[in-house]
């Protein structure tokens, strides 16, 4: 039978604290801890070291605060809310707002979000509310309009329903163009690799087991002290990716670790700051806040695949990921970072300060976070719509040599838009348009390999036509041949298509 979990073999809370009051705790940040173990040993180094701090900077979607901002006269409740045009969520009580980081101005869009309205409440500034309402008998006011910084309001809670991955997949891009995701901007044909995390100062990656994190874990949060109400949404920790629910109090924290920021041409988001000290309770807690970089490994996945299974292209540790180049087929891809490994340290040694300084405990938790959870993906239930349930399967195609005005007659007598371009095999090469042949007509073109498109943007059949959608939307085409693994042309799919059999059904 294994060793309970969370059991203070070496040293316990209350013996830590002791130490700490009377300012003879030893403390290293993860780095350091790191240094010592290299230079004395594991045992040694478990031995001596009381508390590990950790410290990771980067964008927490799943972030956002609970606001009271009190009665006004008359009273109002509040149906619709708006702070700096943002709205907040109120299915609340009458004066109670959720602001969530991800949420985006009404004006403003992607250059101003929740994640904004929270660093500038924290900064001081002033905000403007708008509320709307009802009326009732007891909240006759109707609607609302003024100005408050954080000090007028009698809550401001941030509380953070997923922060911390423990570490999380890279990214990168295989497909011929740019792609605008929550990974950043990922250039065509592996141009680039993006990652988050702070791989060995990663406060969850320290006590992988989740020996000493869980309910009431006091922690470093957002420049203030905050604490752990339990484990986070999506919480995966058999695979390392483990999360953490967090809360604080806003009127206590620093806007250095609390910035807005927007993903170009994805969305609004909060970066946060978070630390934890890990205790070194016992040799495992120890061996795991002694792992390195070159020891913490993450998949590089493909986001031109437009699935929740997205290819692993390889395999990666941060030190590899940190060192700003990749190796993916024989050819160096430059990586970046998402998180600020700077911050992170700057965090991990501020924690460790309030520590050594005494006005930091550590807190034995009311219950452990779990290390195993059931991670369940959303399955769409009942029939939905895929490119083989819309496309049409009698096509038109030509042959490169074909005659421009020939082709002509044949689209105009068939009420056809796209003509897919096949080699002998039947292979999709090109793609032309009736615009295509109107102006090649004009031109005196003679031939469609004149005048067809090479690079032409495709369809699978059992791909979602929500994707499809999209990826016409991106490039501004009004129809995608649909092709088999090799190539081969067995349908096309125009808006046609969609708007004649899907939308009539959905109406139907």
């Amino acid at each position: 039978m294994s060793e309970e979990r969370g059991i203070e073999k070496i040293r316990t809370y209350e013996e830590i604290n002791q130490k700490i009051k009377s300012g003879d705790a030893v403390v290293l940040t993860a780095d350091e801890f790191i240094k010592a173990v290299e230079e004395s040993g594991l045992e040694k180094a478990a031995k001596e070291v009381d508390v590990v701090t950790t410290g990771t900077f980067g964008a927490m979607c799943s972030s956002g605060a609970f606001i009271n901002f009190g009665h006004s006269e008359p009273p109002i409740k509040m149906f619709k809310c708006w702070l700096n045009d943002v709205p907040a969520y109120k299915g609340l009580a009458a004066v109670d707002c959720y602001i969530g980081a991800t949420a985006m101005s009404e004006t403003k869009g992607f250059e101003y979000g929740g994640g904004d309205v929270i660093e500038d409440l924290v900064s001081g500034k002033e905000i403007e509310l708008r509320a709307e309402a009802y009326g009732t008998d007891c909240y006759p006011r109707r609607s609302i309009e003024t100005t408050l910084t954080i000090n007028d309001l009698n809550q401001a809670i941030l509380l953070n329903p997923r922060n911390a991955y423990e570490r999380y997949n890279a990214a990168t891009n295989s497909t011929d163009k740019i792609l605008y995701t929550y990974m950043g901007t990922l250039l065509p044909h592996y141009g680039n690799i993006t990652y988050c995390g702070a791989g060995q100062l990663s406060p969850l990656y320290k006590d992988k087991g989740f020996e000493t994190i869980g309910i009431g874990t006091r922690i470093f949060l957002g420049g203030g002290i905050g604490y752990i109400i339990g484990e986070g949404t999506q919480h995966n920790p058999q695979n390392q990716f483990g999360t953490i629910m967090v809360r604080g109090d806003l009127k206590q924290m620093n806007a250095r670790y609390l910035r807005g920021a927007t993903y170009n041409k994805y969305g609004t988001t909060l970066y946060v700051g978070v630390g934890i000290p890990i205790p070194i309770i016992n040799e495992r807690v120890a061996a795991s806040a002694a792992l390195r970089d070159d020891e913490i490994f993450t998949n590089i996945l493909d986001y031109g695949v437009p699935s929740r299974s997205r290819p692993t292209v390889k395999k990666a540790s941060y030190a590899e990921l940190k060192s700003g180049k990749v190796q993916i087929n024989q050819k160096e891809i430059p990586s970046s970072s998402l998180s600020s490994n700077k911050v992170a340290k700057e965090i991990a040694l501020t924690l460790k300060n309030w520590i050594e300084q005494g006005t930091f405990l550590l807190n034995r938790p009311a219950e452990l976070i779990p290390n195993h959870r059931e991670f369940k993906p959303l399955e769409v239930k009942g029939k939905e719509p895929k490119v083989r349930d819309v496309m049409t399967r009698e096509i038109i195609v030509g042959k490169p040599n074909d005659d421009i005005k020939d082709v002509a007659r044949i689209l105009i007598a068939k009420g056809v838009d796209h003509l897919p371009i096949v080699d002998n095999e039947g292979k999709l090469i090109g793609i032309i348009t009736s615009w295509d042949l109107a102006k090649a007509v004009a031109q005196d073109k003679r031939q469609l390999h004149e005048i067809m498109t090479l690079k032409v943007v495709s369809a699978k059949e059992d791909e979602s036509i929500d994707t499809v959608i999209r990826r016409m939307e991106q490039h501004n085409i009004s129809g995608v041949p649909v092709v088999d693994q090799s190539d081969h042309i067995i349908g096309i799919l125009t808006t046609d298509d969609i708007s004649r059999k899907l939308v009539r059904r959905i109406i139907a």
